[in-house]
């Protein structure tokens, strides 16, 4: 990545309620893509939040403020979650309805999500996009959705991603990469 780009206060949120999560493996991935652009990355997996402040929304519960604060202080969110019954986790969403309204304004979010086959490709158009775009989110990178073919198990932990879904994530983070394209300059025909 170009070092003349602005570095990035980068924050990873996983919506996965498991411990062994493909989407938060997958977002992991993607954390490690951007740590040249990073000036700061946290990564805040949900499922850790404590389950009563989290469901109650109790903003006076500390590490529910801390995640909080470093969505809001971030300039780039890549938000992971499974795909269940055609949408995002509701692990998610609760996280998500705690922000206010317009708490995402001016920040790029990256869709990242992970399913049991392609049936789901458009669950996160459907169930994510217009809770994003309700919390004024207007930069959204191309989301990147990996069936559990695209990332099986290896055999020392982790997964094996199918190389057809680096492509698609590195396509994804193309925009973070290469600085906008000037227009030419057009003088007036004489």
């Amino acid at each position: 990545m170009s070092s003349s780009l602005p570095p990035l206060r980068i924050v990873g949120l996983s919506g996965s309620p498991s411990n062994r999560s493909r989407s938060a493996w997958l977002l992991q991935l993607a954390l490690t893509r951007l740590e040249s652009r990073a000036l700061r990355i946290d990564n805040v997996p949900i499922r850790e939040l404590p389950p009563a402040a989290l469901l109650a929304g109790d903003l006076d519960d500390a590490p529910l403020r801390r995640a909080l604060g470093v969505v809001a202080e971030s300039d780039l969110l890549v938000i992971a979650t499974p795909i269940y019954k055609a949408s995002a986790s509701g692990l998610l969403k609760v996280f998500l309805d705690l922000l206010p309204q317009d708490g995402l304004r001016g920040k790029t979010v990256l869709p990242l999500a992970t399913g049991g086959s392609l049936a789901h490709l458009l669950a996160l158009d459907w169930s994510l996009r217009p809770v994003l775009a309700a919390l004024g989110v207007r930069h959204i990178l191309d989301t990147v959705y990996a069936t559990e073919a695209q990332l099986p198990p290896h055999a020392a932990g982790g997964y094996l991603p199918d190389p057809a879904l680096l492509v698609r994530l590195d396509e994804a983070l193309q925009p973070l990469r290469a600085p906008a394209r000037t227009p030419p300059v057009l003088s007036p025909l004489r």
